[in-house]
């Protein structure tokens, strides 16, 4: 969860499902005068963009539920909770969390919608911000994923090193030389991604298949790397490096991936 301030509000935004929800309770804070969520719901307009977000996004929608709830929109005894209408219509554009932490959190499409009931010019910062935490964002995730991939290019050098001292035989031609150096890369890449640099070349047909790598795969091709460097000056065999090496690979990513998840669930 993090914080945007908007026209001086701290609002909240969190990941749901890999979605943005921003909390409306927050955003109640700047609105003149008594005013809840309950309030805002009673509105036909405002239960029609909602019924026409869930048929976009949501295949486990209760329409007919909806209509009906939709059907007494602007009577004076017409009321509805968001706990109510998730119960009722199954809605994910609005998710209702208990205790002292919790509140009302709206999807960002419905919640830039609920920020016009605020003010016009609120909504208009609520975007501004939001946009600017999505940049940072960007700008971080970029920063880890080239941090990860020089990483990788600095131990891909030290794995190059240790085959140069003690694969290659003296006075080698440079066709040779590059042959090796590709055997000693598909090690990696067969061990790793199931393929040879030739068999993506010849599936995809565009790109390094280094280069499609995500960053937990980047994380153990560097770990792999370094690995097979040791294993080259203990003069192993190459067949015996490479089920060693797959061995290797298949349990760091299984660790990697469930460190990836806890931290998700976290």
């Amino acid at each position: 969860m993090t914080k945007i301030t908007v026209k001086g509000i701290l609002v909240s935004v969190t990941k749901l499902n890999n979605e943005d929800y921003i909390s409306i309770t927050d955003m109640i804070r700047a609105k003149d005068g008594d005013f809840f969520v309950s309030d805002w719901l009673r509105n036909r307009n405002t239960l029609e963009f909602i019924e026409i977000w869930e048929k976009v996004y949501n295949e486990d929608f209760n329409y007919g539920e909806f209509a009906t709830i939709k059907s007494k929109a602007g009577l004076n005894n017409f009321k509805i909770s968001v706990k109510e209408l998730i119960e009722k219509t199954n809605i994910i554009s609005l998710k209702s969390n208990p205790g002292r932490y919790g509140g009302t959190y709206a999807h960002k499409d419905i919640a830039f919608e609920f920020g016009m009931w605020i003010s016009p010019e609120f909504k208009i910062f609520l975007i501004k911000e939001f946009q600017r935490l999505k940049e940072t964002e960007f700008k971080n995730n970029e920063l880890e994923w080239n941090v990860t991939r020089f990483i990788s290019k600095i131990n891909y050098e030290i794995h190059t090193d240790a085959i140069k001292n003690n694969l290659i035989p003296k006075e080698l031609t440079q066709e040779q030389i590059n042959k090796i150096y590709s055997d000693e890369a598909d090690i990696l890449n067969l061990a790793l991604f199931g393929m040879t640099a030739l068999e993506w070349k010849q599936q995809n047909k565009k790109g390094k298949l280094r280069d499609y790598a995500n960053i937990t795969q980047l994380i153990c091709l560097s770990n792999l790397e370094s690995i097979n460097a040791l294993f080259i000056n203990e003069k192993l065999p190459q067949s015996q490096r490479l089920i060693k090496l797959n061995q290797i690979a298949i349990s760091q990513m299984k660790l990697l991936m469930q460190k990836n998840l806890q931290k998700r669930i976290n």
